[in-house]
């Protein structure tokens, strides 16, 4: 016997309406409602008939994610918090990921109309935001994050800079003078933000050392290069790494050469991915809680009024602001040897 919405409206003890608000992610549904019914709808295996729900409202309640990777922690964090939200809304997900190019980004959101009612991009390319602009579909409702700027889509970003300035400012206070940066992609928005917050930061500093960078990827292979590179020439004091992954990296291209961390020379990474409290030592990072980033960026999405929000309603895009988590990695030694 098949379940209809009025047999999940007489368990969870609501009306059909509210269901049908609920399972449609609309607003001006209580979140422990909306919860009890999903969990209702779920224990009743009701399904909806999603091709009779979408002549009828002209929605696929399908949204779509555009994502630079899915490969790493970082990705599979962001997404973990984009797919509770939306599990929690009843709506599915259509994900690609554009491998880092700009020009799969522009195929996959020109595929997105018709498809998903809204969609959710991280765009890091520098300089990419009047080409970004010409593929927002603008009958597709879109959140962007992680961007420069987008005149016709609602921006979620990181504060980059002010969590790169505030590690730069933690090395500097316990000690470190000489600290070297380990760049993202050069193109990469996070990336410049980073780096920026790591130069101002040593520039307050009278008696810091110079700017020291070298050159990242972002994935763990240009970590363990910056780091056998620190380990075999001109060692600095303390190494930052534009992200966890280079951080991990290099964190273990130190030790196999036999340098102690932080005894030897420090390590300090951004983002707080999982594995950043699990390896030895463990390692100083700038948290961002990137699950949250995710969930904030659908409901931001949600929050557009042709998908249900309130026209009137203000829409908050505030920076996620990182925060500073102390590890054994940057701990500075009364004498340092070597």
């Amino acid at each position: 016997m098949n379940v209809t919405i009025k047999d999940v409206a007489r368990v969870a003890e609501v009306s059909a309406a509210t269901v049908s608000r609920a399972l449609n992610g609309r607003q001006y549904v209580a979140e422990e409602v909306r919860a009890r019914i999903v969990r209702v709808a779920s224990e009743l295996r009701y399904s909806p008939h999603h091709a009779a729900r979408a002549l009828s409202s002209r929605r696929t309640h399908t949204i779509g994610v555009v994502l630079p990777d899915l490969h790493g922690e970082f990705f599979s964090e962001l997404m973990r918090g984009i797919d509770h939200a939306a599990r929690e809304r009843g709506l599915h997900l259509l994900v690609s990921s554009c491998h880092g190019s700009l020009a799969e980004q522009r195929d996959a959101l020109r595929a997105t109309p018709g498809r998903v009612d809204g969609v959710l991009v991280m765009s890091p390319f520098l300089g990419s935001e009047e080409a970004l602009d010409q593929v927002l579909a603008p009958e597709v409702p879109a959140v962007l994050m992680n961007c420069a700027g987008s005149p016709r889509a609602t921006v979620l970003n990181v504060d980059n800079y002010g969590g790169a300035h505030a590690m730069t400012r933690h090395l500097l206070e316990v000690g470190h003078r000489r600290i070297a940066f380990v760049c993202g992609p050069a193109d990469n928005f996070d990336a410049c933000e980073r780096l920026r917050g790591y130069r101002d930061a040593l520039a307050t500093v009278a008696d810091a050392g110079p700017e020291w960078t070298m050159a990242g990827a972002f994935d763990e292979a240009s970590g363990y290069a910056a780091g056998e590179t620190f380990a075999t020439g001109q060692r600095p004091d303390a190494v930052f790494a534009a992200n966890d992954m280079m951080a991990l990296g290099c964190l273990f291209a130190l030790r196999r050469a036999g340098l102690r961390v932080p005894e030897d020379i420090a390590v300090a990474g951004f983002d707080d991915v999982p594995m950043a409290r699990y390896v030895n030592p463990a390692l100083t990072t700038m948290r961002v809680d990137i699950a949250s980033l995710g969930a904030r960026a659908l409901q931001l999405l949600l929050q557009h009024p042709g998908l249900g929000g309130d026209a009137a309603a203000v829409v908050d895009t505030t920076a996620l602001v990182p925060h500073l988590v102390v590890r054994d990695s940057s701990a500075m030694p009364e004498r340092r040897t070597g």
